[in-house]
């Protein structure tokens, strides 16, 4: 159930992400000087730490997402979707690790 959730929950974030970008990225033809303002907010540590959410949201439901294909799709997924699960955390943590390390290196350093 939880991995139900975790799949909910990052796919509504993705999607309200989505829309704030489309709609900052549109503020360049409107006003130029408020999409540089705006752009100039990202620049900062808790913006760093907000886009690291992102990312680990777009790792988990992408890897879950393919977790949910074979489980519909493969003859055998639902026998093993407990093992699928554990297999997408630890894919998760494989992905995740190196890029928080290298992101928020970068965030905070300088």
């Amino acid at each position: 159930m939880w991995s139900w959730v975790a799949h909910r929950i990052s796919g509504v974030g993705i999607f309200f992400f989505l829309l704030v970008h489309v709609l900052d990225t549109a503020m360049v033809r409107v006003d130029p000087e408020a999409y540089n303002a705006v752009m100039e907010t990202y620049k900062n540590p808790v913006m760093a730490l907000g886009e690291a959410g992102l990312v680990a949201g777009i790792v988990y439901h992408a890897f879950n997402g393919i977790r949910i294909i074979l489980i519909d799709f493969w003859s055998s997924g639902a026998k093993y979707q407990k093992q699928m699960f554990w297999g997408v955390i630890v894919a998760w943590v494989v992905v995740m690790v190196p890029f928080l390390a290298r992101h928020l290196m970068n965030a905070f350093m300088h």
